[in-house]
């Protein structure tokens, strides 16, 4: 049996974890899948939300816990507090994983990444709504590629479940500087591009490679499917989750 935590990606609650925590608790693991700070309730104002208190929200859940030997997996931008919280605990930490994601250097943050139009799309929401949010289009016309693998039900489940994201956190640069974090073994479960292709981008110093690169082990596989395998391909990511955990 091991501990493994369950961190969702932008937009996303724990219930979006479901598909993929059912067979690992079927199989004898304890499993908690978590909502971060801002993303349980579009209704409140997360003008006040940012990645230091998603970070400290992570943390707290698994310390009042007293988890330790946990596998700490994360997806899409779930990982930068997922990364600040290995940062910080890395004694609790027994893996790292990264689902259609990676840790980005100090300093980097999401927003920072992006291209310029995408930018100004979600500052110009942000400043429209008022309320430090921006949302994610869900549309299969224009973003093919990452919605691959998922049904029409799976996309309203999208549409009807997901939270207009924290802008703060998005903005918010990570901020990690324990070496012991490179110690804790490292593995990225790719769905967008190859594995082999990951290996490429970690040679050439890609952004979101940079500290998966420096990790002392580290690990990729292939999952091929669109950016949310949890809905597209559920049970083969249980069972990689269970391999890696063994």
């Amino acid at each position: 049996m091991a501990h493994i935590v369950l961190v969702p990606g932008y937009w996303l609650g724990a219930w979006a974890w479901d598909r993929v925590a059912e067979p690992l608790r079927a199989a004898g693991h304890d499993v908690l899948a978590v909502t971060l700070p801002g993303l349980a309730d579009e209704a409140a104002d997360a003008t006040g939300i940012d990645l230091v208190t998603q970070t400290d929200a992570l943390v707290e859940e698994i310390t009042s816990r007293d988890l330790t030997d946990v596998v700490l997996a994360a997806h899409s931008g779930g990982a930068f507090p997922a990364y600040e919280a290995l940062d910080r605990i890395p004694d609790r930490i027994a893996r790292i994983v990264y689902v259609d994601a990676g840790p980005v250097a100090e300093g980097v943050s999401l927003l920072d990444l992006s291209e310029p139009a995408e930018r100004e799309r979600i500052e110009a929401e942000v400043a429209e709504r008022g309320d430090g949010r921006y949302t994610y289009p869900w549309d299969p016309t224009t973003d093919a590629e990452m919605l691959d693998g998922l049904t029409p039900a799976d996309l309203e489940l999208l549409r009807t479940r997901a939270v207009a994201q924290p802008y703060a956190v998005a903005t918010g640069a990570e901020r990690v500087g324990d070496p012991a974090r490179l110690k804790v073994p490292a593995h990225l479960i790719s769905c967008l591009f190859p594995a082999e292709q990951v290996e490429v981008m970690v040679a050439q110093g890609h952004p979101f490679m940079a500290e998966f690169a420096l990790a002392e082990e580290r690990h990729v596989h292939g999952l091929p499917t669109g950016h949310w395998p949890m809905f597209s391909r559920p049970e083969e990511l249980a069972r990689l989750l269970a391999d890696i955990a063994g």
